[in-house]
């Protein structure tokens, strides 16, 4: 549907619970996942990976965003729940099953839940 004029892109969102809480801390292996996010899905990387740690309390933890050539991947990582919540939106077609399962497999995730919407 996307890249056909159906649609003008798609725009996916995962939660991840129970991650492992040593991965979501880590800003070096975060943008790793970012780069091996992209070739899996091939998308293409627009400049350098924004990963910053800040907020207090329940909503500590690091946030990330990629821009990439046809929009942006973005995340944040809550340190009190080891919770990720994922959003990669794009207007050319990715599967959204394969970023779930790689995200899921990638910060040692116990369970996932995706949401996959087209954008017109």
């Amino acid at each position: 549907m996307v890249g056909s004029g159906k649609a003008w892109g798609l725009c996916t969102a995962v939660d991840l619970h129970d991650c492992n809480p040593e991965l979501i801390r880590d800003a070096e292996y975060i943008k790793r996942y970012v780069v091996e996010l992209c070739e899996l899905i091939d998308m293409k990387r627009f400049g350098e990976c924004q990963v910053v740690d800040f907020g207090d309390g329940p909503v500590a933890g690091y946030s990330m965003v990629q821009l990439i050539s046809t929009s942006l991947i973005s995340g944040h990582f809550a340190n009190a729940t080891n919770h990720a919540y994922l959003d990669i939106f794009s207007c050319k077609g990715y599967d959204p099953a394969v970023v779930e399962s790689f995200s899921k497999e990638f910060f040692g995730a116990r369970r996932s839940v995706a949401t996959a919407t087209l954008r017109y």
